[in-house]
């Protein structure tokens, strides 16, 4: 029984990971805003782990994606440069703030952005 609820597991996150992974390289950087819910209901994980995890997979995601967009998009390698670095210096400021800030704080955060995010989107269409 154990085995099969193993292998249930294993598919129900491949099948997240695939939907994150196809807004994420469709969307070019979307893949967090679902994958923290996702993790949140589906794995139970309480606000600072989902974020966590969410940032660790989509990491090897977001090299993959670079590297098909670099392929086939005509990009400005001096602002992926400068843009590469400022990103990377405030994902470290980012992951020590929420080692400090409660759950309760971190959803209301991520809940602000989100709903902020999806007016910008409908001002801007």
């Amino acid at each position: 029984m154990k085995k099969k609820n193993k292998i249930k597991e294993f598919v129900k996150d491949a099948i997240f990971g695939s939907i994150i992974g196809f807004i994420n390289g469709f969307l070019g950087g979307g893949g967090g805003m679902v994958a923290v819910p996702l993790l949140k209901k589906a794995k139970n994980l309480d606000s600072k782990k989902s974020h966590a995890t969410a940032i660790a997979v989509i990491f090897p995601l977001t090299i993959a994606s670079s590297i098909v967009y670099g392929l086939t998009v005509e990009l400005n390698w001096l602002n992926v440069l400068i843009l590469s670095i400022s990103v990377t210096v405030g994902g470290i400021a980012g992951s020590f703030l929420l080692k400090k800030l409660s759950n309760r704080i971190i959803r209301i955060v991520f809940a602000c952005l989100m709903l902020f995010a999806g007016i910008f989107m409908i001002v801007k269409i």
